[in-house]
C-alpha cells in the first residue's frame, strides 16, 4: 500500500512538473523521459545505472538476460542513427528493458513476484525521471527568477573565510591533474550512488524483498525537494556571478583571486539560461548521503564514501560552484531527510520527530541569516563563523545519537564455558 501510494504521488508530482514547465514553453520530464525510448538519450550511464537497479530482484540468469538484450537494442540503434546522421549515444536497450520489465510484471507475474519486480522497475524508472526532473526544475529555475541573491551569499561567506576563492586557486595550482580527478568525483557523484546502493540490495533477489531504507529513496527524495529551495533562494555560484562563466551578466571577474566586498548587498539581474542551483548545495548532500550509508559497509565502501564526500567538497568550492554557505546549508538538508525518510521507514517517534525539526529549524535559519544579516557576518567572522560551524555540528551530533539510540549495535551473547564431563 505505501509502494502505491509513494506511486501515486510520484506520478502526479511529474505530472503537476511537466504542465507548469509547458506554461513556460519548456519540456517536461514525462516528454524528455519519452523522447529517450526513440531518440539518442541524454545519459546513457544514467539509463544503465537504472537497469542495475531494476536487475537487483533478478536471478543471475535473468540479469545475463536482460543486460545482454538491453546491450543488442543499443547495438541496433547505432548503425541506424550512424546512416540517418542523428546524434549518437546509447541507453535505449537499457530504458527498453525497464519497460519490458513492467510489462512482465503485469502480464507474467502475480501476486508478491510481480509487486517485487515492479518495485525494481519502479526504482529503476525512479531513479531516471529524478534526474530529469531535476533538469526541469534547473530550467524553470532560470526563467521564473531571474534576480539572484549572489551578493548576499558572497557576503555571509565571509564569516568562513571565503573557502571558494582559496579552493578555486588551489585547483589552478594543481592543474591539470587536480582539476582533472575532481572532475571525475564531481561529474560521476550518480555511479558512486548506484554503487552503494546495489551494495545495499545485493541480497534482494534471494530473499525477496527490499531492506526497509536504503539509499536510492533519500538520493531520489533529496534530488525531488532540493530544487524546490532554489526557487526561495536563487542564487548561481562565484564562478558565474564574479567570474569568466558568467559573461557580461557577471557583477566583476573576480573570481578566484579577490573577494568581493559589499556594503550593502543587492539582487542581481542574470540571464535566463544559468540554474540557479547553489542553495543548498545537493551535491553536497547527495555525497553526505553516500558517505552516511557507505558507514555500514565494507571498508573498501567506507573508503570511497569518505572519498567521495571530500573530492565532491573540494570540487563543488574549487570549480566555483558554489560558496561555503552552500556547502553547510547542504549537509544541514541531507541529514534532515535522510532521518525523515529513515523514520518513514522505521517508524516515527519523539526522538526521530525532534531531529527532523531540529534539522528543518537549522536549516531555516540558515537561509534566513544568509538573506537578512550578511552584512553582520561578515564583520563579525571571529563570532558567527563558529556559530555557522557549530550549527551544522550540532544537526550531526543529534543525527548520529538518534541513529545509535534508535539502531544499537547487536552484542552477541556471553555462552556460557563449556562443562567438562567426568571421565
Amino acid at each position: 500500500m505505501v509502494w502505491v501510494t509513494a506511486g501515486v504521488a510520484a506520478l502526479g508530482f511529474l505530472v503537476t512538473l511537466e504542465i507548469v514547465a509547458r506554461h513556460h514553453g519548456l519540456p517536461g520530464p514525462i516528454t524528455n523521459q519519452t523522447r529517450e525510448v526513440i531518440l539518442a538519450p541524454h545519459s546513457g550511464p544514467l539509463l544503465y545505472a537504472g537497469l542495475a537497479l531494476t536487475m537487483v530482484v533478478l536471478t543471475w540468469r535473468q540479469r545475463a538476460v536482460a543486460a545482454g538484450a538491453a546491450i543488442a537494442i543499443d547495438l541496433v540503434f547505432w548503425p541506424v542513427r550512424w546512416v540517418f546522421d542523428a546524434r549518437m549515444n546509447f541507453g535505449n536497450g537499457a530504458l527498453w528493458v525497464i519497460l519490458g520489465c513492467v510489462v512482465v510484471a503485469v502480464v507474467r507475474r502475480t501476486g508478491s513476484e510481480r509487486v517485487l519486480l515492479l518495485k525494481g522497475a519502479g526504482l529503476g524508472l525512479l531513479l531516471v525521471a529524478g534526474h530529469k526532473t531535476g533538469d526541469t526544475w534547473l530550467h524553470i529555475t532560470s526563467v521564473t527568477r531571474p534576480d539572484v541573491l549572489d551578493e548576499y551569499v558572497a557576503t555571509a561567506d565571509h564569516a568562513l573565510g571565503d573557502p571558494s576563492w582559496l579552493a578555486g586557486r588551489l585547483v589552478e595550482a594543481t592543474d591539470p591533474i587536480g582539476g582533472h580527478v575532481l572532475g571525475v568525483v564531481y561529474g560521476q557523484l550518480p555511479l558512486a550512488a548506484a554503487l552503494v546502493a546495489l551494495y545495499q540490495l545485493r541480497h534482494v533477489a534471494v530473499e525477496r524483498r527490499f531492506p526497509s531504507h536504503h539509499l536510492a529513496r533519500t538520493f531520489l527524495v533529496i534530488g525531488l525537494l532540493g530544487p524546490a529551495v532554489y526557487m526561495i533562494f536563487p542564487v548561481v555560484g562565484p564562478i558565474f556571478a564574479f567570474g569568466t562563466d558568467g559573461g557580461h551578466w557577471a557583477v566583476a571577474n573576480l573570481w578566484p583571486d579577490t573577494p568581493p566586498r559589499f556594503d550593502t548587498p543587492g539582487s542581481i539581474r542574470f540571464d535566463d539560461i544559468t540554474p540557479r542551483n547553489c542553495m543548498p548545495s545537493l551535491h553536497t548532500a547527495w555525497a553526505t548521503t553516500i558517505f552516511v550509508h557507505s558507514r555500514k559497509g565494507s571498508p573498501l565502501l567506507r573508503f570511497a564514501g569518505a572519498f567521495w564526500l571530500i573530492g565532491t567538497l573540494a570540487a563543488t568550492l574549487g570549480f566555483g560552484y558554489h560558496y561555503g554557505v552552500d556547502l553547510v546549508a547542504g549537509v544541514v538538508f541531507a541529514l534532515t531527510v535522510e532521518a525523515a525518510m529513515r523514520s518513514f521507514a522505521c517508524g516515527w517517534d519523539r526522538r526521530a520527530i525532534l531531529l527532523v525539526a531540529h534539522g528543518a529549524a537549522v536549516f531555516a535559519l540558515l537561509l534566513l541569516s544568509y538573506r537578512y544579516l550578511p552584512t553582520t557576518m561578515a564583520d563579525h567572522p571571529w563570532l558567527f563563523g563558529p556559530l555557522l560551524l557549530s550549527a551544522m555540528g550540532s544537526v550531526v551530533y543529534d543525527y548520529v545519537r538518534t541513529i545509535r539510540l534508535r539502531d544499537p549495535k547487536v552484542v552477541p551473547a556471553e555462552q556460557p564455558e563449556p562443562r567438562l564431563l567426568p571421565a
